[in-house]
């Protein structure tokens, strides 16, 4: 069943996944003369419905990832008065999203807040939890954001950046300048030798006395393979100390002695960001684009592309780092019983760490696509890793 639009030539399907991804085009389709209800009716209607229909759409993207711990970043540039939802509206919004979205929220970033946020939050204030409360932060300029989030990982949109620069022009603010520590990380300063974050797997090797596998990723797999490790429930799900986490990446990046004690989920999270910070992702750039494709492939065909892509087009270093790292992960699903980390489970925390653009930038379309060819390779490492 489908809803013709007649403005925009579009046939919508009713179906929640696609309604809620194309909502922006569905709300053309009433016009005053066919509707009998004035311009400023429809268009508070239209309003009503896009803002419910943007609901819809937030809870279907975060129900891949609610299960593990995750930030929400709100860039509030652009509601202006004729569009702003009204405050019972706001406080059903709230209501709908339950303790399934709000127990693993880490932060909730307001980015660029107005009078209207900050008065919102103080009426909300007293009928939120004081923990969820916790949760949230103002964020005034993007370089202020930029102490907590990957800013190259964010696609930022064009009209947010114009904003943020008027904003800081307006107010005579000027962004603070790199630290010397983040000068060092830059592509600009000759690393370390003993350097295993943010070089490439060609440089670690170099460096390592020829040993394909990084030091980093060989410690944390060892560490994560004993019993205890392995069946600690929402391993690789939790997060763990930034500031633990940037001391034992800075211990590695030095060539210092490392010691995780108990903490598995320190382990967990260093391995990921090791991942993520590479200079180039273990599926490469080049295999990107095929990678992204794998959703729309048939399934009988699927196998044969995975094995050419692995097999035949992954350079053989990167080969081997995957085949260590996902032989690692089948011992993980085998304790899925009680780590609750299902290869679809993986699927969601890994994908994103072993796939992404040449722009730094993982748009929501392509999360799906990267997340089923994860999921195919883990549940069929057997066939795909025969060499």
């Amino acid at each position: 069943m489908g809803l013709e639009c007649s403005c925009c030539q579009m046939r919508m399907r009713t179906d929640l996944r696609r309604s809620v991804l194309r909502f922006d085009w569905f709300f053309c389709a009433e016009h005053p003369r066919q509707s009998g209800r004035s311009r400023d009716e429809l268009n508070f209607s239209r309003t009503a419905r896009t803002i419910k229909a943007g609901i819809l759409y937030l809870m279907y993207t975060l129900d891949k990832y609610v299960e593990q711990d995750y930030s929400l970043v709100y860039f509030h540039y652009g509601l202006t008065s004729k569009n702003k939802p009204s405050l019972s509206w706001l406080w059903q919004a709230y209501r709908a999203f339950d303790r399934k979205y709000k127990k693993n929220l880490k932060a909730l970033y307001l980015v660029h807040p107005t009078n209207f946020i900050r008065v919102v939050w103080q009426l909300f204030k007293a009928a939120i939890s004081a923990k969820f409360g916790r949760k949230v932060m103002y964020v005034n300029y993007l370089h202020e954001l930029k102490q907590h989030l990957d800013l190259d990982q964010l696609s930022i949109p064009e009209p947010v950046l114009e904003h943020d620069e008027r904003l800081l022009k307006k107010n005579n603010r000027v962004p603070p300048q790199p630290s010397s520590d983040s000068q060092q990380n830059s592509t600009f300063h000759m690393p370390l030798e003993t350097q295993q974050f943010g070089v490439s797997l060609q440089f670690i090797k170099e460096h390592n006395n020829g040993e394909v596998i990084p030091p980093v990723v060989r410690h944390c797999v060892e560490f994560l393979s004993q019993p205890d490790a392995l069946e600690t429930e929402g391993l690789f799900r939790r997060s763990a100390s930034i500031t633990l986490l940037k001391d034992m990446r800075n211990r590695y990046n030095q060539g210092q002695p490392v010691d995780f004690g108990n903490d598995v989920h320190l382990a967990a999270v260093l391995l990921k960001t090791f991942l993520r910070e590479l200079e180039e992702p273990i599926m490469t750039f080049d295999l990107y684009d095929e990678i992204t494709q794998f959703q729309s492939l048939p399934k009988d065909e699927r196998p044969r592309h995975v094995k050419i892509l692995i097999l035949e087009k992954l350079p053989e270093d990167n080969y081997r780092v995957l085949k260590y790292i996902v032989q690692f992960l089948s011992k993980v699903m085998d304790r899925s019983d009680l780590n609750k980390m299902t290869s679809s489970n993986l699927s969601v925390v890994f994908g994103p760490n072993l796939v992404w653009a040449q722009t730094g930038q993982l748009s929501l379309s392509a999360i799906g696509p990267i997340n089923m060819f994860t999921d195919f390779v883990l549940t069929h490492q057997d066939q795909i890793f025969i060499i």
